[in-house]
């Protein structure tokens, strides 16, 4: 670039800054109590998700820390990592995959 150049010539002379990619997440922490039935209720795009934990943690504080669809639900009080998922935005409830009903003892 010439030094007596034109403040045009200078400007369309330079690099531009191109659109990069993004990395715009949506994140947020959030405090609750686990309900009697062992599941948190957590808002996403504006639709109710139930999750549930289990009901051994009734009545637990946790941290729920959320970004975009990974959750990490964390006991407040000791900081025990209780559940950590990707939420289906198909299903209301997500189950915790454990076996229903109680434990048979082996023969």
């Amino acid at each position: 670039m010439p030094h007596q150049a034109t403040p045009a010539t200078s400007y369309t002379t330079r690099p531009k800054a191109t659109p990069g990619e993004r990395l715009d997440t949506h994140d947020r922490v959030r405090s609750d109590r686990i309900d009697q039935a062992g599941v948190i209720t957590l808002r996403i795009a504006g639709r109710l998700h139930h999750i549930g934990v289990g009901r051994t943690y009734t009545g637990t504080r946790v941290l729920i820390l959320i970004q975009d669809l990974n959750i990490t639900i964390v006991n407040a009080a000791t900081g025990e990592l209780l559940r950590q998922l990707t939420l289906d935005p198909t299903r209301d409830y997500q189950p915790t995959r454990a076996p229903k009903g109680p434990k048979r003892k082996k023969l």
